[in-house]
């Protein structure tokens, strides 16, 4: 037994030698690199293979060798960061259709924590929204299956389905001693990522919930329609970024060219290899993508890169809309309002494998204009006010487990967001009548009548005074614009 276990593991070596090294000659040669192979681990091959013989000959059951080989990937990438995943046929194939818009499900962002899934936003609008799912909740089962021991792809897999269908999530929420049951209807997504409207002559409210594929475009169908149906000249624009989990790259580089001055630093990326090392700019170069009509941003009213800006941002602001809110910051472009934002700051590439099949990989990390690191730290806004009274124990990048680091000269200002969010967190007692209450309540329909930052946004523009959440005035001429 010893030796055909022996033979079994040599060849296992050599087979995954080989895979390896496949591997990293399309690496080395798509990165233009001519330096000679770095030498293969051979005794960590050494014990997995004979931890694959071992699992091949004493597993309680049976398991094929390409259910444990897709498991030792999966393995490798989740072991790096959150964000680093395989993704196989079908999950790859969610992915793509995910960025267009459209898709069937019950509409909420999702990350695993410790195990678990946890929800980063609801998506408006959606059967998990109007079911009452929040930001921050821990599911651990879906229908009567435990969560714990699942993979992302696996529970995503039990969440969709056909439309119609119904299906019973048990989560775990701060402020609740008891799971709650939330049962939902499945629905075909069809995210609107563009909303738009007058508050009232002169002012305009701009809603992104999501960085797809067109985008851009429709945030300037939006500009061009508000403008031209405001009566008196523009004096203000609200662009809400609240809630916005983020999406494609180019999209985020469209939208803050739309505001920003031709060719302004929007974004840079830094990494190990000369492809993770980008400078994006508010250029038609940068965001464009297989777009046959034309720049369309070309053409939008020359005051759209001058009227004055609010933006609004909190806890489920990430990823793509945290790189919008940074650019417009330190181009002093914008305002920002609301709370400190989600902390998704680094670059995951989708590299195909063959067979329908891809590994996303976290490439590199975004930094602002202006240099600061986005990862684990944020956007801090100018103006701290409570967002839609959702956003104590909200989970952000800093919380999730094995999130890539900061670089080294963040570390001081991620000791300044621990500061503001646990004064965030410090604002109610987790099981005070008051906290319940904001627990338990409806959830705010942001650009609605009854959204307070919203209100406070408006107020900034006519010059009255903003309340910080511990009720201290804010002067907001000290506030630059």
């Amino acid at each position: 037994m010893r030796n055909k276990s022996q033979k079994f593991g040599l060849l296992l070596i050599g087979a995954v030698a080989g895979v390896m090294l496949s591997i990293n000659f399309s690496a080395i040669a798509d990165k233009e690199t001519n330096k000679t192979m770095l030498p293969l681990p051979v005794e960590e091959l050494r014990a997995f293979s004979e931890v694959f013989g071992r699992i091949k000959m004493n597993y309680v059951e049976p398991v094929e060798d390409s259910e444990l080989i897709t498991e030792a990937i999966n393995g490798m990438l989740t072991g790096l960061d959150p964000h680093s995943a395989y993704l196989n046929k079908d999950a790859y194939n969610e992915l793509q259709i995910g960025t267009q818009g459209e898709f069937g499900g019950l509409g909420i962002e999702v990350t695993m924590e410790s195990g678990f899934v946890k929800v980063i936003s609801p998506i408006e609008d959606t059967p998990a929204f109007q079911a009452g799912v929040k930001a921050g909740d821990l599911i651990i089962k879906l229908n009567k299956k435990a969560v714990k021991g699942m993979t992302l792809s696996d529970a995503i897999k039990i969440m969709r389905g056909k439309p119609n269908t119904p299906i019973t999530i048990t989560v775990l929420r701060k402020g609740e001693t008891k799971p709650i049951v939330i049962t939902i209807v499945r629905a075909i997504i069809k995210i609107k990522s563009v909303k738009s409207k007058l508050l009232e002559p002169g002012y305009a409210y701009i809603r992104v919930t999501q960085f797809q594929e067109q985008t851009g475009e429709n945030v300037a169908k939006a500009i061009d329609k508000l403008f031209n149906e405001s009566t008196v000249p523009m004096k203000g624009l609200v662009l809400d970024l609240r809630n916005d989990p983020g999406g494609l790259l180019n999209g985020a580089v469209a939208v803050s060219a739309a505001f920003l001055q031709p060719d302004s630093l929007v974004v840079y990326t830094d990494g190990r290899t000369h492809d993770a090392k980008m400078k994006l700019k508010a250029s038609p170069q940068f965001y464009l993508r297989n777009n046959l009509k034309g720049d369309y941003l070309k053409n939008l009213p020359p005051e759209i890169k001058t009227v004055p800006m609010v933006t609004l941002v909190n806890g489920g602001s990430a990823s793509a809309s945290e790189i919008v809110a940074g650019a417009l910051q330190d181009h002093k472009r914008s305002v920002i309002m609301g709370t400190q934002t989600f902390g998704k700051g680094s670059v995951q590439t989708i590299l195909p494998l063959g067979n329908d099949t891809a590994i996303k990989l976290t490439t590199a990390r975004y930094f602002t204009p202006k240099g600061q690191s986005i990862q684990a730290k944020g956007i801090t806004p100018d103006i701290l006010a409570e967002s839609a009274g959702d956003d104590s124990g909200r989970l952000r990048e800093a919380d999730l487990e094995g999130h890539l680091p900061n670089s080294d000269e963040e570390k001081k200002a991620i000791e300044e967001a621990i500061v503001i969010l646990n004064q965030e967190n410090e604002t109610t007692e987790p099981n005070s009548s008051d906290n319940k209450d904001k627990i338990n309540k409806e959830p705010i329909v942001l650009g609605s009548d009854n959204d307070l930052l919203l209100k406070q946004a408006l107020n900034h523009f006519k010059g009255i005074t903003t309340l910080k959440k511990d009720s201290k005035e804010l002067d907001n001429k000290g506030v630059k614009n």
